[in-house]
């Protein structure tokens, strides 16, 4: 449906971020993302390009906005799982990740994921996928730095956050690849996150009290 800028006008400020993530999908969907512009979008989103840029860094950013709300969470989850594991770092970021991921909706799967070949989004997100793997694997490792007494950039922290990081992102693809069907998140990232906490679990013991 073709949204035109009379028809936006009258919607108040605060919805702008959904009018554009709606305006966005519509347009890669008819077009393809590497077909459409950040001013085709706030053209049928009704809104400014400065309007865009106060929510969005980028036009990639579209394609992680569910991604981005869901991990915003990740460093207060780490620090309750911390406390409630009893410090064991790879027992508390299976703990905080399998948390997030049972705040997500069954039908809330990323658009950019289940549509990627008609929006043609495959490599722009490989591309944008690196800045947020490397923010957040730096999230994990400081969590096991301090958890373990670690120095900062110590390998082995880096290496288990930089691995659990790797089997979150091969759940959750299984999940969002698994059609109608899929259920929770849960189980597709507890089936990938925990051969690998139980293999760095004897590396990484948490430091005695």
């Amino acid at each position: 449906m073709n949204h035109t800028e009379s028809t936006r006008a009258g919607r108040p400020r605060g919805s702008s971020r959904a009018m554009l993530q709606e305006a966005a999908a519509e347009l890669f969907l008819e077009q393809t993302y590497p077909s459409t512009t950040i001013e085709q979008i706030t053209r049928r989103a009704g809104v400014s390009r400065n309007t865009f840029f106060n929510y969005f860094s980028a036009k990639s950013d579209l394609l992680w906005v569910e991604v981005d709300g869901w991990l915003t969470g990740l460093p207060a989850a780490l620090e309750t799982a911390l406390a409630a594991v009893g410090g064991m770092p790879t027992d508390a970021i299976r703990t905080a990740l399998l948390a997030l991921a049972e705040g997500i909706p069954a039908g809330d799967v990323p658009w950019a994921l289940t549509q990627t070949e008609l929006m043609g989004t495959a490599l722009d997100l490989q591309a944008s996928a690196l800045s947020r793997f490397t923010a957040h694997g730096a999230v994990l490792t400081r969590a096991v730095e301090r958890a373990t007494a670690r120095p900062q950039g110590d390998l082995l922290a880096s290496a288990f956050a930089v691995a659990a990081l790797a089997a979150t992102c091969a759940g959750a693809l299984a999940w969002a690849g698994a059609g109608v069907a899929r259920g929770s998140l849960v189980p597709f990232l507890d089936q990938a996150l925990s051969p690998v906490c139980d293999g760095f679990r004897p590396l990484l013991p948490r430091v005695s009290s």
